[in-house]
């Protein structure tokens, strides 16, 4: 048990009331996972008892194209593979100076690689992205790693993202970089791209894609992003202090690289709102949906890195490092990882419209919900990367100094821990489950891993 954690009821939360995550059951029962973890003797990561883990990524390691698994593994997403594989694309929020992390070596000598088209930015051979995405297909029958390899290069700081319905990755960078140099001689840094982009990967996909910038869906810091599944429309995070919720109407729902509208969120006769509540005289009360519309963004492939600032001035929401973002039964649930008095993070609900992306949205709007804030007593702290469990929680990634554990929010706000990380310090990040729910996978960011937890499981679940 990790001596600075006691199990609370409370992150104080919306989950008083039974619409914070709509079609949930109301009822839990405590398991062993609030009164301590089991002790890894690996020193890899606690588990609540009667969970066990498997290492099946790990950095450094050859993958089956011939280059090494990257390191500084984040976001991430299970898809399902043939005959009972799943098969996972994951995030590397790496640049030009990991240098060690790359997966193509310490030396990166990319101008000889045959992988070298392939790659977004190849800083001229110099200083080529070294971000991107790995991915592997895992067979739980033999609990093996059957195949991996980097399906997206060139990139910088891919950090999170999130699955689309149809069955592919969108790969987020947290950067805005312009074109140029820096340094001089081997310190040189050359990109000869813009970086801040969407990318997306296709799960089936066996080799590095061609990288193609979702443009249209705007250059930021990029975090998260989860898809409407019944208009097709994006839903973005952006970590940045005073970052903006965005959200993208493709032209054609599914075919994102075929253009569309990028707007951002705004909470009706509350413009330019901050949701931060740092101060005591808080802005945005716990429980209480706040009506929404969305204003219109232009100018959405800047030079300058001014997208938020411009959308707050004609009245965009504000939000404390907007991070994970996921669908939560009829909504999105999604974190801002310094929010509240503590800056010890919030959770926020995105309730669409029944009229989502459509002018009629403005008779029946969309509802912006604050449910949760961590407070010097709660179990959570520094909310990241999340998920919606099968049993109907939020599994939820920390961002800490240390202790980086994975903490359950049920729907009544009572919390529970699931692992910790005393180990390494590294967060956890792209936790996410197999598509058969039986299977939790997390990501240790340092040294690099992904881990595959399984075992009673259903002991968290709510019961009848």
């Amino acid at each position: 048990m990790i001596n600075r954690r006691r199990f609370l009821q409370g992150i104080v939360a919306a989950a008083t009331t039974p619409s914070v995550f709509q079609g949930c059951a109301s009822s839990v029962v405590s398991t062993s996972a609030s009164a301590g973890l089991v002790t890894d003797p690996e020193r890899v990561l606690d588990l609540a008892e009667g969970l066990e883990y498997r290492i099946i990524s790990r950095r450094g390691k050859k993958m089956s194209d011939g280059l090494r698994v990257p390191g500084c593994h984040d976001g991430m997403a299970a898809f399902p593979g043939t005959d009972g594989r799943v098969i996972l694309v994951c995030n590397h929020e790496l640049d030009h100076t990991h240098r060690f992390d790359s997966a193509l070596g310490e030396r990166y000598p990319v101008a000889q690689h045959k992988f070298k088209e392939m790659f977004y930015d190849r800083g001229r051979n110099i200083s080529p992205g070294l971000g991107g995405t790995t991915t592997t297909v895992y067979n739980p029958g033999t609990g093996e790693t059957e195949r991996q390899h980097l399906s997206l290069g060139g990139t910088e700081f891919n950090c999170a993202g999130g699955p689309t319905p149809w069955g592919s990755w969108l790969s987020c960078e947290e950067c805005f970089e312009n074109p140029g140099q820096q340094g001089l001689h081997e310190n040189r840094v050359i990109r000869e791209q813009r970086h801040g982009y969407v990318f997306e990967v296709p799960a089936s996909a066996t080799g590095l894609i061609e990288p193609l910038p979702i443009k249209e869906m705007g250059r930021f810091e990029h975090e998260a992003c989860a898809v409407h599944e019944a208009t097709g429309i994006v839903y973005m995070t952006e970590d940045r202090h005073h970052g903006l919720f965005y959200r993208y109407i493709p032209n054609v729902p599914g075919k994102l690289l075929e253009g569309g509208k990028l707007q951002a969120l705004a909470v009706v006769d509350e413009p330019s709102l901050t949701t931060h509540n740092w101060n005591a005289d808080q802005d945005v009360a716990l429980s209480r949906p706040l009506a929404t519309h969305w204003i219109d963004l232009e100018d959405v492939d800047p030079l300058e890195n001014d997208l938020r600032l411009r959308g707050a001035e004609s009245g965009a929401a504000m939000f404390a490092r907007g991070e994970g973002l996921c669908a939560a039964g009829d909504r999105f649930a999604f974190t801002c990882t310094i929010g509240g008095p503590a800056r010890l993070s919030q959770v926020f609900t995105y309730k669409p419209s029944p009229y989502e992306g459509t002018k009629a949205e403005v008779d029946d709007p969309g509802e912006l919900e604050l449910i949760a804030e961590a407070d010097v007593n709660s179990l959570l702290r520094n909310a990241d990367n999340l998920t919606m469990a099968p049993w109907g929680d939020l599994i939820v990634c920390e961002d800490t100094s240390s202790n980086n554990g994975l903490i359950g929010i049920r729907p009544d706000g009572s919390q529970y821990e699931i692992a910790n990380n005393g180990h390494s310090g590294s967060e956890l990040a792209g936790v996410c489950f197999s598509p058969d729910g039986k299977i939790l996978f997390v990501n240790i960011q340092y040294p690099g891993m992904t881990l595959a937890i399984t075992g009673d499981l259903e002991s968290f679940a709510l019961q009848p």
